[in-house]
């Protein structure tokens, strides 16, 4: 298949890897670069020596493109952006931020830009700064998230009006189904987070990948909109945050009971009960950990196969796959 995206990021198949902290190191970015998709490197959880590491490691690991997702809101983020440019990765996704701090300058050095939108209006100041592309994400998606809780299917045709650069749908996607309408809606490719934490080379702790394959419907929220909003796995740790907020808790409050390092000891160490375990709403769909090269075929197989079948107006049973 060939498009605006595939051609853009020079990849076979327009399916992207998400960047998400703990979770998207070289492993599953090289991976998912080898079987024809774009894989991400997620910085937003690396010291600038581990960043590093990983470019080098994946570059290393794959002739093929990948690129790093960074968080602008990072506190050593010029030091990060300046090993992106020494170690010349080609492609970067910012989010968390405004896209016009540093897309001048990475496309100064023939850098691939991209940002993560919530919202058609940012969209517009993302095309307005020179980004490349955007990502639309639906309040349907794990980890941080927009606070106007626009569904993927009324955000990406918002999105697709609003700008002529390419859009990547975000946010309940793990299917080609899923990806098929996202791209009748008007993207050209889809960013998948959640479906890849459950892979083999995901960083993440077992607990957390078995954690997701046991999610049901209903299990995630998206919760601490004082400070950050954040879609989580329901568990010990965010019944003491619903609490705290039903108690009209300040922000300093909230940012107390979160404290350090909740994301780490949840996603990375294991701590499935006090841990931040950020997901997206499509986990309830999740019910295996597979190789991140066989999530791409699967995904990229289903596609193609419901491209071509009829409209099922009947049951929709007819073409369900186990993921």
């Amino acid at each position: 298949m060939q498009n605006r995206i595939t051609q853009l990021f020079k990849i076979e198949y327009p399916i992207i890897q998400a960047g998400m902290v703990w979770t998207s190191g070289w492993r599953l970015a090289s991976a998912v670069s080898n079987s024809g998709g774009l894989g991400l490197i997620g910085s937003g959880s690396m010291t600038c020596e581990i960043l590093k590491e990983h470019i080098q490691k994946c570059k290393a690991a794959t002739g093929k493109p990948f690129g790093v997702n960074v968080p602008l809101l990072y506190p050593a983020i010029e030091k990060q952006m300046q090993i992106i440019v020494d170690e010349k990765v080609p492609i970067v996704f910012t989010s968390a931020g405004n896209p016009s701090a540093w897309t001048k300058q990475l496309k100064q050095h023939n850098i691939t830009v991209v940002h993560v939108v919530s919202s058609s209006r940012f969209a517009k100041k993302a095309e307005d700064a020179g980004c490349d592309a955007v990502v639309a994400e639906g309040f349907e998606a794990g980890g941080h998230n927009g606070r106007e809780e626009t569904t993927t299917m009324v955000l990406v045709p918002l999105v697709c009006d609003s700008v002529k650069i390419p859009v990547i749908a975000a946010g309940g996607i793990a299917t080609g189904r899923q990806m098929l309408a996202a791209m009748v809606l008007g993207a050209e490719g889809v960013q998948i987070g959640s479906r890849f934490v459950a892979s083999e080379e995901a960083s993440c702790h077992i607990h957390f990948k078995k954690a997701v394959v046991n999610a049901s419907e209903g299990d995630t929220l998206l919760t601490l909109k004082q400070l950050t909003p954040v879609r989580m796995i329901k568990n010990d740790f965010l019944r003491k945050v619903q609490e705290a907020e039903n108690n009209c808790a300040s922000k300093e409050e909230l940012e107390q009971l979160l404290g350090k390092g909740r994301a780490k000891k949840g996603m990375f160490e294991g701590d499935i009960n006090e841990g931040e375990l950020e997901i997206g709403q499509v986990s309830s769909m999740i019910k295996k950990i597979t190789p991140a090269a066989e999530i791409v075929n699967e995904i990229w197989m289903e596609f193609k196969d419901t491209l071509v079948q009829p409209v099922n107006t009947g049951s929709c049973q007819q073409g369900k796959r186990s993921l």
